[in-house]
């Protein structure tokens, strides 16, 4: 189809943006066909080292390599490569080569040179920034190195600064485009379930989505707020939203690590968002465990938690875990948006960083405005970062007081 085909002219990143089923992958599995192989199935290609980089060395093999759609079923007979399972690689007949990388690892392309990448679903990977930039230091090989990035569109700076990028091309589709090759139930079904929705604009239509209007965050704020390494610390807690049902159906159960810095005046404070733990599906005993792995990781003070819906009963589960937590109920007493805009203007006031990468919960922030969430489902991971927020610094600043006047 049109959107697979790479386009003409001088280009470096070709960005194809569809929905889910759009044929992205069947796309980049024929671009790097015609990269590497001649017109014979011995002639030497366009390129002769490629790098294929995917969110995790399995979903390089599963999806990249041996898919429905991967490099291995879109080649003939006579130009099929060879996989060397234990160097991650793809051979051809004619000497190409393409080693596969997890975009977990950026460090692993530090060394590598190559003449072409295939780069699948860049803007889910939680290390994005840091193994796009190492690829792009190793792409340094013929006359003309080029890279092919298959995604589904999320609102991630390493996305929209690709796109920016003059050296980019970018064509589209929408998962309708491929209803021919996509079973009539699972179109039906998503229509159904996803139409007019924001979430169904990226997935199905594979629109780049800005923020929501009015949003108390925003996604380059949130880039500016970014932090590689995180400081020491005064104090930590681990913050939990606990989910009131189990199975994938359920909410997630949000569970969310900060930090902070309480030296001086509480205008001086500053917080630091160290990881995003929430968990789904895992029912009771499942997020008291990770909330107390969280807290053993980052050797956290305190465990948060909203009571609101379990009560009594949340603090029993946690405490069957460890009977010993320093344990601390909240109550919720105002909606959603209140409770944020305070921390909100933390954020505004350039007091909170964010540590490494928080893609989930950063989404949910940017779907946050003053009249409350405008994603799907219910905002646990920015719930839980409210209450850590609040117990670290907004509760602890209340308690100085402004020195009074004396009119003369």
């Amino acid at each position: 189809m049109p959107h697979q085909l790479p386009p003409e002219g001088d280009w470096r990143s070709w960005v194809i943006m569809g929905g889910r089923g759009a044929g992205k992958t069947r796309a980049g599995s024929e671009w790097v066909r015609s990269m590497v192989e001649g017109s014979l199935p011995l002639e030497e290609g366009k390129a002769k080292r490629v790098a294929l980089i995917g969110e995790t060395f399995d979903q390089v093999r599963d999806v990249m390599v041996f898919g429905d759609s991967g490099i291995m079923a879109c080649s003939p007979p006579d130009r099929r490569p060879t996989w060397k399972a234990g160097e991650h690689k793809l051979i051809w007949p004619n000497g190409a080569e393409a080693k596969a990388f997890s975009a977990h690892d950026p460090e692993g392309l530090r060394g590598p040179q190559f003449d072409a990448a295939w780069v699948d679903e860049l803007a889910k990977w939680k290390k994005a920034r840091d193994t796009w930039d190492m690829l792009q230091f190793s792409l340094r090989l013929g006359d003309q190195p080029r890279v092919c990035v298959t995604t589904t569109p999320r609102n991630v700076g390493v996305l929209k600064d690709l796109l920016a990028s003059p050296s980019t091309v970018t064509t589209h589709a929408a998962t309708e485009a491929n209803r021919a090759n996509l079973a009539a139930s699972f179109l039906e079904e998503v229509r159904v379930r996803y139409a007019g929705t924001r979430l169904g604009r990226q997935e199905l239509d594979g629109v780049l989505l800005a923020d929501a209007d009015g949003a108390l965050w925003n996604s380059q704020d949130l880039e500016d707020v970014r932090l590689k390494e995180a400081p020491k610390m005064d104090r930590v807690v681990v913050a939990l939203d606990p989910a009131v049902s189990s199975g994938s159906a359920a909410d997630e159960c949000g569970i969310v690590v900060v930090g902070a810095q309480l030296q001086g005046p509480p205008q001086d404070w500053r917080g630091f968002v160290l990881a995003d733990r929430t968990v789904q599906g895992v029912g009771p005993a499942g997020w008291a465990r990770a909330a107390i792995a969280a807290m053993d990781e980052f050797n956290a003070e305190r465990l948060v938690a909203e009571v609101n819906q379990g009560g009594q009963l949340v603090e029993e589960v946690v405490r069957q875990v460890d009977p010993l937590v320093p344990f601390k109920a909240v109550h919720a007493s105002r909606g959603k948006a209140a409770r944020a805009e305070p921390v909100a203007a933390l954020y505004e006031q350039r007091r909170v960083r964010h540590v490494g990468g928080l893609a989930d919960l950063e989404e949910q922030m940017c779907q946050m405005t003053s009249r409350g969430y405008e994603g799907q489902g219910s905002p646990d991971r920015v719930d839980s970062l409210v209450w850590a927020l609040h117990e670290l610094m907004i509760a602890p600043a209340a308690q100085f007081k402004r020195p009074r006047i004396r009119s003369l």
